[in-house]
């Protein structure tokens, strides 16, 4: 006679969802840290590429608006092909910016419940704390960035705008002084990138002493 035991299948599936289970959560915290220290890394690439950028935008608008330009229909074209990517890389950095404060947000908060013994969660909250204060560094440095660069863009779009209608010698001559003025507040916004940058480098070196990097 032959004995069937028709639970083991059942118990041979559940305990392999079990091995499945069990890595996933033992690596929730890393994969938290790692998906963390990514979203920083894209804001990071992303301000260091728009600092850049408006280096060339700015460039192509001195360059258009000069009273001798020997070419001028090039010179607008290559200005606004800049204001188009000087655009989207504001709008990627937002909405990088915005997956970073998510990213960070759910790290700290998942931190809090994931130890038993009070020794070590005693030990766990204080690096918890030491970094979200180092981390706050970043958003302190970002006051009135964003809005810089949101009015930078728009200032540099309507500029272009404006040539696009009259790109003649008196059209030009009347938009130098806007332009001038638009230039220099796009090293304006340069200068917040650069102590926002400084800040996300003082959190990355944070981390690689032991915080969130793996």
């Amino acid at each position: 006679m032959q004995i069937r035991f028709q639970g083991v299948p059942a118990l041979a599936t559940a305990l392999l969802g079990l091995l499945i289970i069990l890595p996933a959560c033992a690596t929730t915290g890393r994969d938290r840290a790692t998906k963390t220290t990514a979203s920083i890394t894209a804001v990071e690439s992303d301000y260091k590429e728009a600092s850049n950028q408006i280096d060339a935008t700015n460039s192509s608008l001195l360059e258009l608006i000069q009273p001798i330009q020997q070419n001028v229909k090039k010179a607008y074209s290559d200005y606004a092909a800049n204001v188009n990517k000087t655009e989207k890389l504001a709008t990627q950095l937002h909405r990088h910016t915005e997956q970073m404060t998510l990213r960070r947000d759910a790290y700290f908060t998942e931190w809090e419940g994931e130890y038993t013994s009070p020794a070590i969660r005693e030990l766990g909250e204080r690096r918890r704390m030491e970094l979200k204060a180092v981390y706050a560094q970043i958003p302190e440095a970002s006051i009135g960035l964003r809005g810089d660069l949101a009015s930078y863009v728009t200032d540099i779009r309507e500029i272009e705008m404006y040539l696009s209608n009259d790109l003649t010698p008196q059209g030009i001559q009347a938009i130098r002084p806007i332009a001038q003025r638009a230039v220099k507040d796009g090293e304006s916004v340069k200068e917040g990138i650069h102590r926002v940058l400084l800040a996300i480098g003082r959190v990355q070196t944070e981390m690689g002493q032991g915080g969130m990097k793996q």
